[in-house]
């Protein structure tokens, strides 16, 4: 597609995307041949998208710019640097580690994510799922390579390759942009803010942001451009209001309404008593430190879309994970305006796009959560699914007492698999066979024979599922796509996303709307969510 005269390219088409993107200056490729390093298409791309302030790209690729020090989003107002001054990452902690500090103008990391890391399924992406939930603030470097089946040497050595720096470095990019996202959007206290965001001592966070931003705590704090939103802290809780951005279109609605429909009562709540303006969605969640509570409401304008995020935890620690889980949950970082694109050129979902631009797949906060309801939710109605589910939750889930922003009650988190593994016969009604199933996989979860998290890979994901009696293909793929947000799945053995798919002309079999459906790759999830409207 093409803008303001620069032609764009889906990133995720990338298959093998420069690990720390194409240098100007620097030897090799990139900076050889009669056109410097604008010889490099890859780099050409980006520097066209950058030279446009295009802020599509917000997210997607950083530019580091030598001659000042400093590293910008691509849509950052200032001059347009020349291209042997300049490299492109695909990481802060990249540009971190080639001493360069963040743009003061443009805040590089007040912008959606990457959605590289759904679009690809790679060791480099699924390390880069598990550092933004905090598993190396929680169980170190060793930790993070044990989830993901390698030797600590052998993840930093691929991260290195892949995207500029190792799994240390990447996470304290990512502290370092927790801490800002609470010192611009909360009045907590500086020493809460340092360990809510995961550092280890004060001193370490005030040598990391001076570092990385050159302005102490303090001064970034007072340099943000709205008034913080009060944090309370009440004994054991603290209640917390952050803006959480989307990349633009974000049919935001759509998704609040697909959570709305399947609201477990008690755990979660939807429209008018979720929001003062009826488009809301708030639930309780398990966290790595405790309980917490979320209210989640659209806020922004279309070409800036964002989510009010007011919440209050158990632990202030468990900030970043929370943070890293909603925007999971809404999608927050589809590049969006790629998909629809490559949707809208097939005639028959057109029209449903250019209706519902910006549509998100809905993920997932808690992934154990998403196997029950998949497997409760199997051959019956969205209606009945949720009848037993929030029976479920009334008999066997935790109860909590926070408070919820803004007011209202929850009263109980989603029930844990080893609760449902003791008691869930005594609860659950159904076929004996599909409780059998139920009941199997939650001993499955509980005893550590199947485990479940964003640092898995799709196939062994559904591989190490449908092992399990009673799980068969869809079920292993409405999981891997809710879990891993995988963008590529088309759940054919869904009745009503083939009877959309007919009501489209579309075959409305199984098999012929998978040989149809692949020419939607590699977005068929979203195309799920077009043919289940229709």
């Amino acid at each position: 597609m093409s803008a303001a005269g620069v032609t764009l390219v889906d990133m995720s088409t990338l298959q093998h995307p420069p690990s720390v993107a194409t240098t100007g200056p620097a030897t090799g490729a990139a900076g050889t041949g009669s056109d410097g390093p604008l010889a490099d298409p890859v780099f050409a791309e980006r520097y066209r998208a950058m030279s446009a302030k295009d802020a599509r790209f917000d997210g997607q690729f950083i530019t580091g710019v030598h001659t000042t020090g400093i590293y910008c989003r691509p849509s950052c107002p200032a001059v347009t640097p020349k291209p042997g001054n300049v490299t492109f990452y695909l990481t802060a902690a990249a540009a971190h580690e080639a001493g360069l500090r963040a743009c003061k103008r443009c805040l590089p990391d007040a912008v959606p994510g990457s959605p590289e890391w759904n679009v690809r399924d790679d060791l480099a992406a699924r390390a880069m799922r598990l550092i933004a939930d905090g598993t190396v603030e929680r169980e170190g470097v060793p930790g993070l390579a044990r989830r993901l089946g390698y030797t600590p040497r052998h993840l930093n050595r691929v991260l290195t390759a892949e995207l500029g720096a190792g799994p240390l470095a990447l996470a304290r990019a990512h502290r370092a942009q927790t801490a800002r996202l609470l010192l611009t959007g909360s009045d907590l206290p500086i020493t809460d803010v340092a360990f809510a965001a995961g550092f280890s001592s004060v001193r370490q966070f005030n040598e990391t942001m001076a570092e990385v931003y050159r302005l102490t705590p303090g001064a970034i704090r007072t340099a943000a451009r709205r008034s913080p939103a009060a944090a309370h802290r009440e004994p054991g809780t603290v209640t917390l209001s952050l803006r959480l951005p989307a990349r633009a279109p974000f049919d935001g609605a759509s998704v609040l309404g697909f959570l709305a429909a399947r609201a477990i009562d008690g755990m979660e709540v939807a429209g008018a008593d979720a929001s003062q303006d009826g488009v809301g969605y708030a639930r309780a969640l398990r966290l790595p430190h405790g309980p917490a509570v979320v209210r989640l409401t659209l806020t922004g304008t279309s070409e800036s879309p964002a989510v009010q995020c007011d919440a209050s935890l158990a632990d202030v620690a468990d900030l970043a994970p929370l943070v890293a889980r909603v925007r999971r949950l809404l999608d927050l970082d589809a590049d969006a305006e790629a998909i629809d694109a490559a949707l809208a050129a097939d005639p028959a979902l057109a029209p449903s796009v250019a209706a519902s631009p910006g549509l998100r797949v809905p993920g997932a906060v808690d992934a154990e959560e998403i196997v029950f309801r998949a497997l409760i939710g199997q051959q019956v109605s969205v209606a009945a699914a949720r009848t037993a589910l929030t029976r479920l939750t009334d008999a066997l889930g935790e109860p909590i007492d926070l408070p919820v922003p803004g007011g209202g009650t929850l009263t109980r988190l989603f029930p844990t698999a080893a609760a449902i593994a003791e008691r869930g016969r005594e609860v659950l009604r159904g076929p004996s066979r599909r409780i059998d199933a139920i009941v199997g996989a939650a001993a499955a979860l509980a005893d550590g024979r199947l485990s479940i998290n964003v640092g898995e890979s799709r196939d062994d994901l559904e591989r190490r599922l449908m092992e399990l009696p009673g799980i068969g293909p869809w079920t292993a793929g409405y999981v891997a796509l809710r879990v891993l947000g995988s963008p590529d799945i088309l759940l054919t053995g869904d009745l009503a996303l083939r009877q959309g798919a007919a009501r489209l002309g579309l075959p409305g079999d199984a098999r012929g709307l998978a040989e149809y459906g692949a020419r939607w790759a590699p977005w068929r999830s979203y195309a799920v969510l077009h043919l289940w409207r229709a």
